[in-house]
């Protein structure tokens, strides 16, 4: 690890710890979002914050989801409002949405402007919500294998000398004027990485800006970091190098790695009264008040390490306590399992007999497919998939009905061209049995054959009353019953002949296979089609069905009630014994921490003792012997920091802090 850390950051790693522990624990504990939500509403961090004139402050706590790589996947902000004067309402201004209040019943109303007023009733206020924006720090992390880049995906179980780095970006600035010129101050982040690595996976671990510890299972990474820093205090990289980064080497046989934690914070540089050193005399006075008060805590440690062998050997009872209820949990879960798997047999054989096609029900599915059949059975679904099955048998006939129409319609095409063959043949008949009867009256009248009449007509030797004589004389005949039964006789023997029926079927032929045809064909066939459903719908047998489906979803809204009632239980049995193997997981753990309490404390000592010694000697170097310059941006850095209260907005009136927890996903 770099000097600079084991100097100055030793101090600031322990103010860190102290300051946020409890959000660390809290986050770290719950690998899953829905998890990580659930905490967010338990676990509230035991943070101070100084009370603005209207007795309100905010305590913010950001939790980032992250993939492996360190990109964003979701951002949830846990917010306290701290109601010091036991105020009846508090305003709030915030960003967020689906806002939640995850620690009472206290409601609130939309005032304008992302405006919340709360009906506090004198209490604390806490809630949580999600929000989508830019983070003042970015993290990213990146992997090499050998030397060589990799992704994170393509690094889960290989082997080899694996390098992981994280880099932090501080885009969160104000620009100040220092000595007369325009200079951007960043809000001095503290950040901390913790990563857990498996000594089964990894070995000759080394960390850069970093701390190693090892409980003979595992090596705990700690990492810490002030990107922004260096760039604030306008040191030479090359005379004192402040860490914007941690990175981890180590040498890998199957690659997989747990989440990792990362927490950044400005508290630190808040706690800062560096108005108070107004010369490198006091500062050193200050610090070695510091040591002293450290070297009486020290003092303490043998009776702390007793205390702490004390809390070992109870840890050690309450494992083995849990371990033995822990050892009963495969037992209840089978027996709730089979109980489960009986009430859901029962279940199938019931949707069997209904005559119900469906997947067979499991402990993962019923609820699904039990909702889709309730869905189906409302009287209008029901109705529409009747129609469906009607519609879909009348459709399996179509080809018989369209032949069926299709005769109806060649007869009725028949029947025309027959009508229209007779009327031409009727009509060359009748003028035939006119000319015989013309002859005949002309003959009778005039003693003349109709060829000399009609040319004697035509010459004009005809007169007019002459004319109209004869014509009356052969309608006269016509008309009389004789000829109209020769007409008839003549009509029907022609109609028969072979001939007269071989023009028949042509035309009729000719007739069908027409567009106009072809078209009635298809739209009688589509008529007779819906007719044929129409009926089958409105007949007793589907009336009947549709109302027993009525009846039907009714059993099965029932059966879902009681498999939903047994399942309350079944997770909540399952609910309970997870939570008796994390406590035994958790007992072990514990057990394990109390080993290295006491080593903490005496290495907290030895480190301030550096920093004391070595740090302020660093400092005074690094800057070329210009304090005065140093403190003013230390007072220009510590001066951004109080600035910067809140992520997801706050009133203007109000104070705060907010402090950011990274989680990034497991690789593996």
């Amino acid at each position: 690890m770099r000097k600079f850390s084991t100097k100055i950051i030793v101090f600031c790693l322990c103010t860190l710890l102290a300051v946020s522990g409890i959000a660390m624990t809290a986050f770290a504990q719950n690998p899953d979002e829905n998890e990580a939500e659930n905490q967010e509403k338990q676990e509230i961090p035991e943070t101070a914050s100084v009370a603005d004139d209207a007795g309100v402050s905010k305590d913010e706590t950001v939790y980032v989801l992250a993939r492996a790589d360190g990109s964003v996947q979701k951002i949830i902000v846990s917010d306290w409002l701290k109601n010091s004067l036991d105020n009846a309402a508090v305003s709030d201004r915030s960003e967020l949405t689906d806002v939640e209040n995850v620690k009472g019943d206290e409601s609130y109303t939309m005032n304008g402007d992302d405006m919340r007023v709360w009906d506090a009733q004198g209490n604390d206020i806490y809630y949580q919500g999600n929000i989508e924006k830019e983070l003042p720090v970015d993290l990213n992390v990146t992997y090499k294998l050998d030397g060589k880049p990799i992704s994170a995906d393509d690094l889960a179980g290989k082997s080899g000398r694996v390098t992981i780095r994280f880099d932090y970006q501080n885009k969160q600035y104000e620009t100040i004027e220092i000595d007369g010129k325009q200079e951007k101050i960043y809000v001095p982040f503290a950040v901390l990485t913790g990563v857990l690595l498996d000594d089964d996976v990894f070995t000759n671990v080394d960390v850069t800006n970093g701390k190693l510890i090892n409980d003979g299972s595992r090596t705990v990474v700690i990492g810490i970091a002030f990107p922004g820093l260096q760039e604030n205090l306008a040191i030479s990289k090359d005379k004192l190098e402040i860490p914007d980064y941690v990175e981890i080497t180590a040498d890998a046989n199957n690659f997989q790695l747990d989440m990792t934690v990362t927490l950044a914070t400005n508290e630190v540089f808040n706690e800062l009264d560096v108005d108070s050193f107004e010369s490198v005399s006091e500062l050193r006075t200050s610090m070695e008040e510091l040591t002293d008060a450290m070297a009486q805590l020290t003092g303490g440690v043998e009776s702390l390490k007793n205390g702490a062998d004390s809390l070992d050997a109870g840890a050690a009872e309450l494992s083995e306590g849990l371990n033995t209820l822990a050892s009963n949990n495969d037992t209840l879960n089978a027996g709730a399992k089979q109980i489960f798997d009986t009430l859901l047999s029962t279940a199938n054989t019931q949707l069997a007999a209904a005559g119900l096609n469906v997947p067979t029900l499991t402990v993962e599915n019923y609820a699904q497919v039990l909702n889709s059949i309730i869905a189906s059975m409302d009287e209008n679904a029901i109705y529409q998939q009747a129609q469906s099955q009607v519609t879909a048998a009348v459709e399996a006939q179509r080809g018989l009905i369209e032949q069926q129409v299709t005769v109806a319609v060649q007869e009725e095409v028949t029947a025309q061209v027959i009508a229209a063959v007779r009327e031409e043949v009727a009509a060359q008949v009748t003028q035939n049995v006119r000319n015989t009867v013309a002859g005949q009256v002309i003959q009778l009248s005039l003693n003349m054959d109709k060829a000399s009449y009609d040319a004697a007509v035509s010459a004009g030797q005809i007169n007019q009353k002459t004319q109209e004589q004869i014509e009356t004389a052969i309608e006269q005949q016509m008309q009389s019953e004789q000829v109209l039964v020769q007409i008839q006789a003549a009509t029907d023997t022609q109609m028969a002949t072979q001939s007269i029926q071989d023009t028949i079927a042509a035309k009729t032929s000719e007739q069908m296979q027409s567009d106009a045809i072809k078209q009635t064909i298809t739209e009688q066939t589509e008529l007779q089609i819906q007719k044929i459903v129409s009926e089958q719908m409105a007949s007793n047998e589907v009336q009947a069905q549709l109302a027993a489906a009525g009846e039907g979803a009714k059993s099965i809204i029932a059966l879902k009630s009681s498999l939903d009632s047994y399942n309350v239980f079944y997770l909540g049995l399952q609910s309970y014994t997870a939570g008796v193997a994390d406590a035994a997981a958790g007992a072990e753990t514990l057990k394990a921490g109390t080993a290295q309490f006491s080593a903490g404390a005496s290495e907290l000592y030895d480190g301030l003792n550096e920093f004391y010694e070595e740090g302020i000697q660093k400092l005074e170097n690094a800057a070329d012997g210009d304090l005065d310059g140093l403190m003013t941006r230390f007072r220009a850095t510590r001066d951004v920091s109080l600035h910067y209260k809140d992520f997801a907005g706050a009133s203007e009136d109000m104070d705060g802090q907010v402090r950011f927890i990274y989680r990034t996903d497991a690789v593996e």
